[in-house]
């Protein structure tokens, strides 16, 4: 996805932001304008309605008859108006007995009654009021209308509408206002990501967040948090390679030597004896990496991805026992499996397991010595899974020490790598506990290994 193509968060915010605000103010010039024309409208019906009360005070009945008593004077009165012109007509049974005979009528229900018309090719504005004949009882009502001219009601609306046009300016100047307060609250985001941007190109150093606002501290502060990982990555990476590199260097040298000394020697005989030590060095060397893979394995972002369940420590000791019988035959060993007669269900990830356990059974294969004791005994209590040996043991001193990474024993004459105790460390702390160094009642090491119980 290109640039232009990924989403914008500033035009996300301002489209969030101005359409509300425009149909807000949209509607609400409209709802505005539209009870403004309504309350002016009802106010010049009101005033219509006035003169059509004064007009009706002057109609007297005279029995069943009425009739209109006004001046000249109040007929002038009546009809002035600097803007608009106003008509009248009394009516009494369809039959006009004053004012403008051209004045429409109506025959519609209602007191008052509005209408609009036209007159004289002009639209009005028309109130029809009853007349009641308090006179005689059964006599005919007259009815007063007064009608006017809509001049002075256009000039109100026209009034109205130019009172709309500050909110569209209002609009105009709001919709600005959001977009710089946009563009200013998200500069930080953007001076911040062009920080670690320029920086992320030399080092990985934390940035400083003294000057980052508030709201973007748990982002700023996650982003260290990254920084800091990969920086922890890029470390224990570089210290893995050197490590690698610095124990893979000594069995190729070997490796070497004994190839040339195989070319150059005198007969048969020596030739085989050095190939039957090539033999020997190329096993220690696919041991070094094979034990240099399992330690990718237990990196942070690699066990993330491991597959745990539930398996029986009795077949994973069974298994191991196995592999190494003929390894502890071949050393004249005494290889002893101690099992409960019950499964015993722990959590784990299988494969990681074995390879622990498979170190720690080596391990004591190594320095058990000829015709000594080595024992794997599983306890359902814990659970745990324990290796004895007859060997020289640890010293409680350097039990610590031994297992750390590359860290080689005192005993003369043994070949190692110094990972095998590291790397079970390692799977053991993933198992949720650490290794155990105890002193064996075969008078060597003791290691136990103790698990959560399976809740499966």
């Amino acid at each position: 996805m290109s640039l232009h193509q990924t989403p914008s968060l500033v035009r996300s915010l301002l489209l969030r932001l101005t359409v509300p605000l425009l149909f807000i103010v949209a509607t609400t010039a409209a709802l505005g304008g539209w009870w403004a024309n309504r309350m002016a409208e009802q106010t010049f019906d009101k005033w219509l309605l006035d003169s059509a009360r004064s007009l009706a005070q002057q109609v007297r009945f005279e029995g069943a008859r009425a009739r209109l008593i006004l001046g000249g004077d109040a007929e002038s009165i009546l009809a002035f108006d600097t803007l608009d012109r106003t008509y009248y007509s009394v009516r009494q049974g369809g039959q006009l007995l004053a004012g403008h005979t051209d004045l429409p009528a109506s025959t519609q229900e209602g007191d008052p009654l509005y209408f609009d018309a036209s007159m004289q090719s002009q639209p009005v504005r028309v109130v029809r009021l009853t007349v009641p004949n308090f006179v005689e009882a059964h006599g005919e009502p007259a009815q007063v209308y007064i009608a006017e001219t809509r001049l002075k009601r256009e000039e109100v609306r026209r009034d109205i509408q130019l009172m709309l046009i500050p909110s569209g300016l209002l609009l105009l100047v709001t919709a600005g206002a959001i977009v710089a307060a946009v563009r200013g609250t998200l500069a930080p985001v953007e001076a911040l990501a062009n920080r670690w941007l320029a920086q992320s190109h030399h080092a990985l150093d934390e940035v400083d967040l003294r000057h980052v606002p508030r709201e973007l501290q748990p982002l700023a502060s996650a982003l260290n948090r990254l920084f800091a990982r990969l920086r922890d990555v890029l470390a224990r990476e570089r210290r893995f390679t050197a490590n690698a590199a610095h124990q893979i260097r000594t069995p190729l040298a070997g490796l070497q030597l004994g190839l040339s000394r195989a070319a150059q020697a005198p007969d048969l005989e020596a030739a085989q004896a050095t190939i039957q030590e090539l033999q020997t060095t190329t096993q220690r060397t696919a041991r070094l990496v094979q034990q240099l893979l399992a330690l990718s394995r237990l990196e942070p972002e690699a066990t993330a991805r491991l597959a745990w369940r539930t398996v029986d420590l009795c077949e994973v000791a069974r298994d191991v026992g196995q592999a190494y019988l003929q390894t502890a035959m071949d050393r004249r060993l005494q290889f002893d499996l101690i099992l409960p007669p019950h499964p015993v269900p722990v959590r784990a990830e299988p494969d990681l397991l074995s390879e622990c356990l498979g170190n720690l059974v080596d391990n004591a294969l190594r320095y058990a010595g000829s015709g000594k004791v080595v024992r794997i005994e599983v306890k359902p209590r814990g659970p745990s899974i324990q290796i004895d040996d007859a060997g020289p043991g640890i010293d409680p001193g350097q039990r610590a020490t031994m297992l750390e990474r590359f860290a080689r024993g005192s005993s003369q004459g043994m070949e190692g790598s110094g990972l095998g105790l590291a790397i079970a460390q390692e799977i053991a702390l993933l198992h949720g506990s650490p290794l155990e160094l105890d002193r064996s009642d075969l008078s060597g090491l003791c290691v136990r290994l103790t698990f959560r119980p399976s809740t499966d």
